[in-house]
Order: structure tokens, then C-alpha cells, then sequence
């Protein structure tokens, strides 16, 4: 259960679009050859692939951006490239998804590349193209150069290291002591063993191997059950001056690792087609926690919910905003006070369900003392779409409907009641005399309101029918009114 879950909503809807975070690191370009798999080679024991298409993806420390980018940030990417084709293509799908890319050409270094082989959406082979030796001392000092004239303006630095590379000692040191400096978050992505190098990072990022083989042999040794494992990684967090370590496990979810404490967000079961790329979403989304100082614990979270969809596409495929809200949606359901929304949150609400083409349905109503046919009309308003919409009158617009003796209940009572319903997906309070003006900002699938109503005196039904919309109108229960109720209670 995510904690404050209406403040992380709203800086996921929000905030994160005003955080600038720089990515550092190896860049690649991933490429797919996509084909069918038709018979096995009489050449040899291995299976023919008839190609049937090819595709590029930026992978590496440009996927860490990507991810960064389709979550909302402002995202900038530095590190090594060849001055070649590879890279020509980087850029251009970097900028299509509005990341900006500062390369290092590297002399007689190509762009590194990996080629995916895939038969029936299963990867058969993969194909490195990469030169593994240091570069010239000139190279890292550009590089260092570069970063240092951008960290100020970031909000979080992320270094991505794939151990091709990009990070000797002396270059970890210099970025990481220079961010801390300025009281920007650090966090690191590394496939070397050696995490000394990236002493005093805000965090490290490895997966249980890869922290496994960091502790010292004794540790390592002793480490016989995934507790003991993690209980020795808080070594790491000591001997290395950070903050904490994320260990990703896998099927078992995401542990946080403190001195003397360790959190483990466990995995939703899903259904796993790639886990590539799967860490550089990981990360991209504590990274974005962190500039947006939420707590660590909440960071985690929502990374490994993020990480859930990743793992079911196929390649590197970064996780979008839209997709990463969708998935909150079950935690939403469960706390009624998160569907009391604002207009804005509204809107931000609507673009996400557009975006994932949910039909969304929209009513209102004063819904004065809540009885049995208000639930009953927003229950079938619901059977004609996923998401229902409920706008609620405000305590003054109620007066000026109905008299000064109106509302009996408060707006702020009667929101948080429909809020509660199964059936509601979000409440929002109007102050106009009809919803009208409502309903052009976020022109809904399908308007319904009760039986009482006819099609041409329902509010907005021209407009939302001029945008293909529908409008229905579901049946009264009879014997159920507001205005009965009160006069029953008057009664007695």
C-alpha cells in the first residue's frame, strides 16, 4: 500500500514535468531483426529466421532517458559515441521523444550496439558490437566538462553503467562529489562489481548478482538464504557512504536496504516476456521520486510497479506516464479520498483513460442524502463504460436550485460518500448552476442521467452527441427521492 498516494498521484500527474534530470553514461543503440522461424538450418543445428522486419531503440543509458522523458521529465543524456550511423539514429529518436543528447565522439570507437534476433516474439540471439578498451584521457575530460556545465540546472543525476567503459574512478568521483555538492541526488545503474568507484552516490541500483558479487568473499560466502544476503548488503551502504542500496530481486520485487533495516516491495504477479531495459525503468523512477523528494520507500514502489509493465513487452521498451497511472488505478480504488478530484486532476485523469481508450461516462447531481436510487443509477452508468464520473453540485449552486434549506448534507460529506462507491471513479464538485461548462473540458464517451429526464432536456446531450458521444437515460427506482426522504423524516 503506497502511503500519501493523492501527493504521489499528483506528482506524477504534475510535478514531474518541471524536473530536469541528467543521464550519464553508455549509450547504445538497440537494434531488432523480427522474423518467423520457418525450419532448422541444414547447414547446422539452429533454426532459420525469415526477417520480416527491422527496428532501432535507444538502449542503455538513452533508454534511462527515454524512460525519464515518456514519464514527463525534462531529460538530457551525455556519454560516448562513435560518429556514425548508430548514432545518427540515436539522436534522431532521442529528439522524436524530446530527450536532449550531447555526444562524446570517441575516435576510432564505434557507437555501441547490440542486435536482437527475434523469431515469434522470442529473442533467438543477440549480436554486440562494441569495442571494450579505455579510451583516450582527453575523452573522459570532455565528458567531465560537459556534465559539470549541466548539473547545476538538474534536480538528479543518474550515472548509467554498463561496464563498457564510461566510468573509471576518477570520473565517478568528480561527478558524484560535484552533484553532492550541490545537494543533487546521485543514483547509480552499474553492471561493475567495483561500486568503491561510486562512493558517496545517494544510492546504487544493482540487481542480487550483481550486489552478491560486490560484498567481500567472506560475506558472499556466508550469504546462504536472500535475508543473510540482504543483511550483509547493508555493508555496502557503510563501507560506500550511501544513503541506501535498491536491490532488484527479480520475481521477488525490490528490496531497500538501510543499515539495520531492509524493505522489500514484493512483485505483482505478471506475465514476462523481456526483462530488458527492465533496471533502466527501475531507475528512472526512483530518480524521479528522489527529485520530487519523496521517501525512498514510496520510490521503490512505484518502481517496481513500473517494472511490472516493462517486463511484459517485448525489447527495450521504455514505460510511459499514462501506462505507470493506469497501474495505480487498483491502489486508487481502495482509498475513496483519492477520487475526490480538482478539475485539473480531473483532466490529467481523462487524458490517461483517453490514452489507454477507456470509455468514460459521465453524470451529476446534487446527491443529497445518498439512497438506494442514486446507487442504483450510478451502477448501471457504470455497465456503459470502464470509468464513471460523477460531478457533484456545490454547497451554493444547491441553494440556488433548491432553496435556502438545501443541501442536508454538506458537499464535502457527499463527495467523500459517492467516492466510495465501487462504481465511481472520480468526484468532482461544480459551482456553476449545470454541469455544462464541465462537460466541454472533458467531453466525455457516453452523458446519462435519470429517468426523469428526457434526451432533449438533459444539459450538454447536443454536445457531447456532436463529438460522437451517446446519451442514456437509465430508469428510476421507484419510491426513492431526496425530496421523500426529507419529508419523511419531517413527518416524525
Amino acid at each position: 500500500m503506497i502511503d500519501k498516494l493523492h501527493e504521489v498521484i499528483h506528482q506524477v500527474e504534475s510535478a514531474w514535468t518541471d524536473k530536469r534530470l541528467l543521464v550519464v553514461g553508455d549509450i547504445m543503440l538497440d537494434k531488432y531483426i523480427w522474423g518467423e522461424v520457418v525450419r532448422i538450418s541444414p547447414e547446422a543445428p539452429v533454426p532459420v529466421v525469415r526477417a520480416t522486419h527491422k527496428s532501432t531503440r535507444p538502449g542503455g543509458a538513452a533508454n534511462v532517458a527515454m524512460n525519464l522523458a515518456l514519464l514527463g521529465a525534462q531529460t538530457s543524456v551525455i556519454g560516448f559515441t562513435g560518429g556514425d550511423e548508430d548514432e545518427r539514429l540515436l539522436v534522431e529518436s532521442l529528439e522524436a521523444s524530446g530527450v536532449a543528447s550531447e555526444f562524446i565522439v570517441s575516435k576510432d570507437f564505434p557507437t555501441i550496439a547490440k542486435t536482437r534476433i527475434l523469431g515469434a516474439s522470442q529473442q533467438m540471439l543477440r549480436l554486440d558490437s562494441e569495442r571494450m578498451d579505455p579510451r583516450p584521457q582527453t575523452d573522459y575530460d570532455r565528458l567531465v566538462q560537459t556534465v559539470l556545465a549541466q548539473l547545476d540546472s538538474c534536480h538528479a543525476l543518474v550515472l548509467s553503467d554498463y561496464a563498457k567503459g564510461s566510468f573509471p574512478p576518477d570520473v565517478c568521483q568528480t561527478l558524484i562529489q560535484a552533484a553532492r555538492k550541490l545537494g543533487i541526488p546521485v543514483l547509480v545503474d552499474s553492471k561493475n562489481h567495483d561500486f568503491a568507484r561510486f562512493r558517496g552516490a545517494t544510492t546504487i541500483c544493482p540487481n542480487l548478482a550483481e550486489v552478491s558479487a560486490a560484498l567481500p568473499r567472506k560475506d558472499r560466502s556466508r550469504a546462504r538464504s536472500l535475508d543473510e544476503l540482504l543483511t550483509a548488503a547493508e555493508s555496502v551502504v557503510r563501507d560506500f557512504d550511501l544513503e541506501f542500496l535498491v536491490v532488484t530481486l527479480s520475481e521477488k520485487g525490490i528490496a531497500l536496504v538501510r543499515p539495520g533495516n531492509c524493505f522489500i516491495d514484493p512483485a505483482v504477479a505478471r506475465q514476462v516476456f523481456d526483462v530488458s531495459g527492465a533496471g533502466d525503468t527501475v531507475i528512472a523512477v526512483i530518480a524521479l521520486c528522489l527529485a520530487s523528494a519523496l521517501p525512498p520507500e514510496t520510490s521503490v514502489q512505484l518502481a517496481n510497479i513500473a517494472a511490472g509493465i516493462v517486463v511484459g513487452k517485448v525489447g527495450t521498451v521504455p514505460v510511459e506516464k499514462y501506462e505507470l497511472l493506469a497501474a495505480l488505478a487498483p491502489e486508487i480504488a481502495l482509498h475513496a479520498e483519492e477520487k475526490v478530484v480538482t478539475r485539473a486532476e480531473l483532466l490529467s485523469h481523462m487524458a490517461v483513460w483517453k490514452a489507454n481508450r477507456q470509455r468514460v461516462v459521465f453524470t451529476n447531481g446534487c446527491f443529497d442524502l445518498l439512497h438506494v436510487g442514486h446507487v442504483t443509477l450510478l451502477e448501471q452508468a457504470r455497465r456503459y463504460g470502464e470509468k464513471l464520473v460523477v460531478a457533484v453540485n456545490s454547497d451554493s449552486s444547491v441553494r440556488a436550485l433548491k432553496g435556502s434549506s438545501r443541501p442536508i448534507v454538506g458537499e464535502r460529506e457527499r463527495v467523500r460518500v459517492l467516492a466510495a462507491l465501487a462504481a465511481v471513479d472520480a468526484v468532482v464538485v461544480f459551482d456553476e448552476p449545470t454541469p455544462l461548462e464541465l462537460i466541454l473540458e472533458i467531453k466525455p464517451d457516453v452523458l446519462v442521467k435519470g429517468g426523469d429526464y428526457n434526451p432533449d432536456t438533459v444539459v450538454g446531450a447536443r454536445q457531447v452527441e456532436s463529438w460522437g458521444g451517446q446519451v442514456r437515460i437509465v430508469p428510476l427506482v421507484e419510491g426513492y427521492s431526496t425530496t421523500a426522504l426529507i419529508g419523511k423524516g419531517a413527518a416524525k
